[in-house]
């Protein structure tokens, strides 16, 4: 599974992969929507599936000594390193931001703890739906794209939404008391990412055995 995952990141991965991972540090931009950021880490995916299409990259790799199963998992855990890659290079820049503009941010929701929850939960919904649909067919990228873009924006604008609703404003604090209960949020958003990558993992794999190459 090394030399596969190996592999997947030096043969398979666009360079916007990496690129995009980068976009992780767009949180220390001053009034500006956040929940972008997400939409670039899906965007990346997208852009290396239809990259690795062109490039007969599913059959190469399903010709190596590897299950079918495999070339599955491999892809699923590229898309866990770019993701959770994009979210870890932000917080020294969410961290940052906190003290060089300590006002907030009046667009949508903050860089916090509840921030990096939400993030988790939409990868996991982009990934199910767009893994899920793309291994039916091993080839229809686009098509498996749109029908998992348009669930991730509308969860990206529910989340900006959030920090304007009064009963919920909490959630866009940065004040250590409210980041302690936004602790629920992270506590949801990981569990759900790791429970979600599992089952799609496991939906994509059942799917992709009955495609025949």
């Amino acid at each position: 599974m090394f030399k596969l995952i190996y592999k997947e990141l030096r043969l398979s991965a666009h360079p916007t992969l990496y690129i995009f991972m980068l976009l992780g540090s767009m949180v220390i931009i001053p009034s500006y929507p956040y929940g972008v950021v997400f939409l670039y880490g899906c965007l990346a995916p997208f852009i290396t599936l239809f990259y690795g299409r062109e490039n007969n990259d599913t059959f190469y790799t399903a010709l190596l000594p590897v299950k079918k199963r495999d070339v599955v998992k491999g892809k699923c855990l590229l898309f866990v390193i770019a993701e959770l890659g994009q979210l870890v290079i932000s917080i020294p820049f969410a961290v940052l931001r906190s003290y060089i503009l300590p006002e907030g941010n009046p667009v949508g929701m903050e860089a916090n703890v509840a921030y990096y929850g939400f993030g988790l939960m939409i990868f996991s919904l982009f990934n199910y739906v767009f893994l899920t649909e793309f291994y039916k067919t091993a080839y229809q990228v686009g098509r498996a794209f749109l029908l998992a873009v348009f669930p991730v924006i509308l969860g990206i604008v529910v989340m900006e939404m959030l920090p304007h609703i009064h009963a919920v404003s909490w959630l866009d604090s940065m004040n250590p008391d409210a980041m302690l209960r936004q602790m629920l949020i992270l506590i949801m958003g990981i569990v759900l990412y790791v429970a979600g990558m599992i089952f799609t993992y496991h939906t994509a794999a059942k799917r992709f055995e009955r495609v025949d190459l």
